[in-house]
């Protein structure tokens, strides 16, 4: 990668010769620890890197976001700037929204949009923000907060028993949430192959989100209905880049 420090395109996994790259982003409320066990389950020649976004592990020092505009602009901007070649972008829950609306204003960039969109446990946005994507919400205290936080694996022990450690933690929950309500669905699409994960026990997740997803592309579309609920199972978790098709589809190479 050029352009892009390791801070903001924080590298998991590298291997000689890589021909291709999984760029997942950073989670809403969270940041770029839930990948690393992904380590162990990626296809041979593919490099898996995390987008940190601001405000948060080794971008601490920046500003956060202050507007859904102002988030997907520094993810595009990141993305341009690291020219990573052929790659693959994930987003999970609001973040799938994220790199959702970065893929389509890449969409006209040949040089610098993923050959693939990959989301996970989110609804289709072109509904706007529902009730349960509406929580948790600003008006929350602080220990409701952090149920949510903990409800959904986003709060280690390690974080809860440290008072300083939690203080960060619900600062960039607070201010994830300022930018999630500035959310609006722009009747965006998008071109390139889309897979879409969702949890058979996922509340969160509409019964209709396939079908939404599905008008929102005019590529090639799939989706996976996974066992356990918004984070699926442990195991389903932690080996889910052997479920992401794009990935192993670029791996295999063209057929002969």
């Amino acid at each position: 990668m050029s352009g892009v420090r390791d801070t903001t395109m924080v590298p998991l996994h590298r291997t000689p010769h890589a021909e291709r790259t999984l760029v997942g982003l950073s989670f809403f409320g969270g940041g770029t620890a839930a990948y690393r066990p992904w380590t162990a389950h990626l296809p041979p020649a593919t490099d898996l890197v995390v987008l940190c976004y601001p405000g948060r592990e080794g971008r601490f020092v920046e500003p956060f976001a202050r507007d859904w505009s102002e988030l997907v602009d520094d993810v595009a901007h990141s993305l341009r700037a690291a020219d990573l070649g052929p790659y693959v972008l994930f987003g999970h829950s609001m973040s799938g929204w994220t790199a959702f609306d970065v893929t389509a204003r890449l969409e006209t960039d040949e040089a610098h949009r993923p050959e693939a969109l990959v989301l996970s446990s989110c609804n289709a946005p072109d509904r706007g923000l529902t009730d349960s994507e509406r929580s948790p919400a600003a008006e929350d205290g602080d220990e409701r907060l952090l149920e949510w936080m903990g409800t959904h694996g986003l709060l280690p022990p390690h974080v809860r028993e440290s008072a300083d450690l939690t203080e960060v933690a619900l600062e960039l929950m607070r201010a994830d949430i300022a930018v999630r309500d500035t959310f609006v669905h722009s009747g965006a699409t998008v071109g390139v192959p889309l897979q879409v994960f969702s949890g058979a026990g996922d509340p969160l997740i509409h019964a209709d989100a396939g079908p939404r997803w599905n008008a929102l592309t005019s590529g090639p579309y799939r989706h996976d209905v996974l066992g356990g609920g918004h984070f699926y199972t442990p195991e389903i978790w932690q080996t889910l880049p052997s479920r992401i098709a794009p990935v192993h589809a670029a791996a295999a190479g063209p057929a002969s």
